[in-house]
């Protein structure tokens, strides 16, 4: 079944085939890169329609929904190619070239953004690209197409875009990260207030839920010799591929484990310890501290007796009553710049 929830963006993207501007292939089917699942999506029959998403929640959703994703050996071109780009720059611009690269020639590529996170940007990017754009608004969303013709795509600027997603050395080689990851140049201050405080005792099979591109991870294997097993839970794809690459020096020492899965969904064995910098935000800005609140109930579930949960959170997110409600000790470690680092003991009986 579609879900019904709200998503301007997607409902202004399939606007061109509402109104007949575009209308959909007869044959050959189309790609939807960065796809979601939503109503519009289920208004009327998109034959063909080929779904890729990095982000493991909304590729289950788009499966649950009966959509079809690409299979990762998919190197078809196509006569049509849909995109939702994402917010952060490079990352988008190395989706438009992607999505060209995969259009068929004469092939139409429409992409649609929020006026508010770079719709504008985002129009006059594929512009450079690929040419002129025809354009709708609506939902307080941009909604913008191209067909160009052959020869149109400049060459140099498409394999100079599409290399800004490739990984890259961070913070004087001692990570690979790429744009649109979570904090992908940095240390994120709240993790990095985290492993300040975790203790060097772990030991035993632990986890790392929402792991990024691996930097808690290093740090519990670089402090924790007693540790003997630990499994990376990652919902963004493009994170965990770089995670394996960042934890490969430690394999020989421990056995590690990259879990492409959506945390709030429960994990699937038990634990001696886990660590946690939660996200508070789905693929949009609002706060969401449901999500937070199901990661720290998922540990719950998942620990040992006696097992020992560590996590920062900001300081004003309500997590406190299911800390309590899961855990038989629960105390709070360290408060900083708006973070709080806080231990939960699983009680033993």
């Amino acid at each position: 079944m579609a879900t019904d929830h709200g998503d301007p963006a997607l409902e202004t993207l399939m606007l061109p085939f509402v109104t007949g501007a575009l209308a959909w292939p007869q044959a050959g089917g189309a790609l939807f890169l960065r796809a979601r699942d939503g109503w519009p999506l289920h208004q009327r029959a998109l034959p063909g329609l080929v779904c890729e998403q990095s982000f493991k929640p909304e590729a289950d959703a788009l499966q649950h929904s009966g959509g079809t994703l690409m299979d990762e050996d998919d190197r078809a071109t196509y006569p049509l190619v849909l995109l939702l780009p994402p917010r952060q720059r490079e990352e988008a611009r190395a989706l438009f070239a992607r999505a060209l690269e995969r259009t068929q020639a004469g092939g139409t590529v429409i992409a649609c953004m929020p006026n508010s996170e770079g719709a504008k940007s985002g129009e006059a990017d594929l512009v450079r690209i690929a040419g002129p754009v025809q354009t709708l608004s609506k939902n307080h969303c941009r909604v913008f197409w191209t067909q160009p013709p052959r020869g149109a795509v400049d060459p140099a600027l498409a394999a100079e875009w599409r290399a800004l997603d490739a990984p890259r050395p961070i913070l004087d080689g001692r990570y690979l990260s790429r744009p649109g990851v979570f904090a992908w140049d940095r240390i994120d201050r709240a993790s990095a207030l985290l492993a300040a405080h975790l203790p060097h005792d772990f030991a035993g099979c632990g986890a790392d839920l929402g792991a990024g591109y691996g930097y808690l991870a290093t740090e519990v294997l670089a402090h924790c010799p007693a540790v003997t097993a630990l499994d990376l839970y990652e919902a963004e794809a493009r994170a965990l591929q770089l995670a394996r690459a960042n934890l490969a020096v430690h394999a020989a020492r421990a056995t590690l484990g990259f879990h492409w899965h959506d945390v709030t969904t429960g994990l699937p064995q038990r634990y001696d310890f886990i660590v946690s910098n939660p996200p508070f935000h789905a693929q949009g800005r609002a706060d969401r501290p449901d999500i937070g609140r199901r990661f720290i109930a998922a540990a719950a579930e998942a620990l040992k007796p006696g097992g020992r949960l560590w996590l920062v959170a900001n300081r004003h997110l309500p997590y406190e009553s299911v800390l309590d409600a899961n855990f038989g000790r629960v105390r709070i470690v360290a408060q900083q710049d708006g973070f709080k680092v806080i231990e939960a003991v699983k009680a033993t009986r």
